[in-house]
């Protein structure tokens, strides 16, 4: 394909910052606010006070940020290896085209978890109407037997039998004792719910306990009691913790009691009607502000990411992200280069150690004495040389040095001075001269006597 048929067919050319931007905003919309778990790693703290990380399970992993301005009102210093819950919005840090976490809540794993548990089953049995008032069942006008299920042994049927003591003390009172905490606490309640459903020997059922944690809590959370409520034929009053506890016994009982007294109080005669009136308005404007809260946090949202877009601090953000990125690689070129220059010093040194005047002394004094002891023994080489051809000569010398010949017997005759090799050479009465080899004779010569 040519390369006009290319364009005539791609009429829209993205710019990569372009393509970058538009799949951020696709992204910041379609997850606006999700949670999420996982175990923290790489995890960098900067001078700038933001917090980037990993997020990982045994399968993938994303990488996070979370600016100072959310991290500094969270309780939890999150450590590499941390398991965490998060509330996040997906984003991407465009320079570089990488996709990311803004993470804007951070809790450890655990109660976090229960607590993302417990929204989720909230949520769906809210959409199957489990909670719907059109479903709850009002309580008898005339209440004469109250089944309380509960621990036997607990604070909060104490505190309804004195209640209803005080108050009404002609109601009978029917125990259904079951564990309120534990694994299997939950199972022992729906037994008993369908116990008293089986006998229907009271107008009317306490479920509940004190509070609690909401671990401890957890068997009022649990989707088969919440079903076995709801299938209750007789009404069901749930009466758990104090005061700032719900649970989801709460919500799907026909009526719900903030304590095991303020429940004792509902069944009571004079205050039955009017706890029940407030009840149903309490329930009906409760729904209503649900409502009004979920369509304002939703124009909220809308705007907010709106605003969020356009808004300078993200883009910020963004820029003190790249300014941390690029802080960092600074850092590490700095630390190449001191790294580089240390060498660098080092060889030089070390170069400059071999041409130290100390050490070319020291070598041009090895090197003199070298030639020192080379000069010694030459001389001394050359000087036996010499005395071998000296002693040599002298041999020589000596073998034919006429001293030599008179120390064989022989001797010289000097007249004058003159060695006499002829008598002819010799004047009668003059002095002689002759030499031995141990000394000298002088004489007068008397006689002449030729051959």
């Amino acid at each position: 394909m040519s390369l006009s048929g290319f364009h005539s067919i791609n009429t829209k050319t993205y710019t990569v910052s372009r393509l970058n931007k538009e799949i951020r905003a696709i992204l910041e919309q379609g997850f606006a606010s999700i949670h999420l778990s996982g175990e923290i790693s790489n995890f960098v703290a900067p001078a700038s006070g933001h917090w980037y990380f990993s997020l990982k399970d045994d399968k993938a992993q994303i990488k996070a940020a979370m600016w100072r301005g959310n991290n500094r009102y969270c309780q939890y210093k999150p450590t590499n290896g941390a398991q965490v819950e998060v509330q996040a919005r997906v984003s991407v840090y465009e320079p570089r085209g990488d996709y990311q976490l803004i993470v804007e809540k951070m809790e450890p794993a655990g109660e976090g978890l229960l607590k993302q548990q417990f929204d989720a089953l909230k949520m769906q049995l809210a959409a199957e109407g489990l909670f719907s008032s059109t479903h709850k069942k009002s309580l008898p006008n005339n209440i004469n037997k109250v089944g309380v299920i509960t621990s036997a042994t607990g604070a909060a049927i104490k505190d309804i039998l004195t209640v209803l003591k005080r108050r009404a003390p002609q109601l009978e009172v029917v125990i259904y004792p079951a564990q309120v905490q534990g694994k299997e606490a939950h199972l022992q309640l729906i037994e008993k719910l369908d116990l008293a459903n089986q006998r229907k020997e009271v107008d009317v059922l306490i479920i509940g306990r004190g509070g609690g944690s909401l671990e401890d809590l957890w068997c009022f959370n649990e989707e088969r009691l919440a079903r076995a409520i709801f299938a209750s034929e007789l009404p069901v009053i749930s009466a758990v913790g104090h005061e700032i506890d719900t649970t989801i016994s709460d919500y799907v009982a026909d009526l719900r009691a903030a304590t095991p007294s303020a429940a004792a109080e509902l069944v009571s005669p004079d205050q039955q009607a009017l706890q029940q009136q407030i009840q149903q308005y309490k329930r009906a404007l409760h729904t209503q502000i649900l409502q009004l809260i979920k369509h304002a946090k939703q124009d909220c949202k809308g705007l907010e990411q709106r605003l969020q877009l356009q808004h300078p601090e993200n883009q910020l953000l963004q820029q003190q992200q790249r300014v941390d990125e690029f802080s960092a690689r600074l850092t590490r070129a700095f630390i190449q280069m001191q790294t580089k220059r240390s060498n660098t010093l080092a060889l030089t040194r070390q170069r400059l150690s071999h041409q130290h005047p100390s050490k070319q002394l020291n070598d041009a004094q090895k090197q003199l004495q070298h030639l020192k002891d080379a000069l010694n023994r030459g001389m001394q080489s050359s000087l036996d040389t010499q005395q071998n051809q000296l002693a040599l000569y002298a041999a020589r010398l000596n073998s034919v040095s006429p001293l030599n010949v008179l120390a064989r017997g022989y001797s010289i005759t000097k007249q004058q001075g003159k060695v006499i090799k002829s008598v002819s050479q010799v004047n009668h009465s003059q002095p002689l001269v002759t030499q031995l080899s141990d000394g000298e004779i002088h004489a007068q010569v008397i006689e002449v006597k030729p051959h």
